[in-house]
């Protein structure tokens, strides 16, 4: 999935997440979004690839489940918000069977969408 494809995807899952009251329930924190800013799209991008790769990329995850912080960084609010942040809610949300490590396509698709959360977020929480 890559261009006007994955961007219809990305909008198409934003909207069916904005349904569930506890995925509409996240933001970033003050201090998440001046990191965002401060280290701009494109390192926040890489962590995300980074941070997918590391933490649920794997047929198994260590700790599976548990494996996402709440806070700490800009994508790891970004993962809860969007059903990224354990194989059960990939699974759920985003129909990627557990069990089976994630391709680099699958990774690149929910950067995307994590990346996409964000800067939604940031910019309806503009700098004063």
């Amino acid at each position: 999935m890559s261009g006007p494809e994955l961007q219809l995807w990305v909008s198409d899952t934003l909207k069916r997440l904005s349904h569930s009251s506890f995925r509409a329930s996240f933001s970033l924190s003050a201090h998440d979004r001046d990191y965002a800013r401060s280290k701009g799209k494109e390192t926040i991008n890489r962590h995300a690839h980074e941070l997918l790769r590391g933490r649920i990329g794997d047929a198994m995850p260590v700790k599976d489940g548990k494996q996402t912080p709440y806070r700490g960084h800009p994508v790891f609010t970004a993962q809860h918000a969007t059903a990224v942040c354990c194989r059960s809610c990939i699974q759920k949300w985003h129909h990627l069977p557990k069990g089976q490590e994630l391709s680099d396509e699958e990774i690149d698709m929910l950067s995307a969408l994590v990346m996409a959360w964000i800067e939604r977020d940031l910019a309806a929480h503009p700098l004063r």
